[in-house]
């Protein structure tokens, strides 16, 4: 009785906006070391991205973005290539863009809170420095 009790409070917590916590780690070999994440449609997560390494931000810096399923990643990360300004995050691409931190150099941690999609499905998520994406450095948000 007490377990269902405890379950309860905990499923009012959550229900509540109360973010889950995912920490994630970005290497020099340009991976995450989470690829896959599963969350509930409309969950409060919060992600904190640590990167570590010893190469000068400038070289290496990672960063979490989350995108609309069905962008075209090819062109997002094409674009971001040419975004230094704005911490490779296209200006043009905003509206493809559902969460993203800052970048993180070398012993640096950054992190962003959001709401996962109402909408069931895949989301990708990937590092948007340039050719971090195209050396593997992405994942699955799945939403159910």
């Amino acid at each position: 009785m007490r377990t269902l009790a405890l379950a309860s409070v905990c499923a009012f917590v959550c229900l509540a906006g109360e973010p889950r916590t995912i920490t994630l780690t970005g290497t020099e070999r340009m991976k995450f070391d989470h690829h896959d994440i599963t969350a509930r449609a409309g969950e409060s997560l919060h992600v904190v991205l640590k990167s570590v390494g010893t190469m000068p931000k400038a070289a290496v810096a990672h960063n979490f973005v989350l995108v609309r399923d069905g962008t075209d990643l090819d062109r997002f990360t094409a674009a971001a290539f040419n975004a230094r300004e704005t911490d490779y995050l296209p200006p043009e691409w905003s509206g493809a863009v559902l969460a993203h931190t800052g970048l993180a150099g070398a012993g640096e941690t950054v992190d962003v809170t959001f709401v996962a999609p109402d909408k069931p499905g895949r989301y990708v998520y990937l590092c948007s420095f340039p050719g971090h994406y195209a050396q593997g450095m992405r994942g699955v948000l799945t939403v159910k």
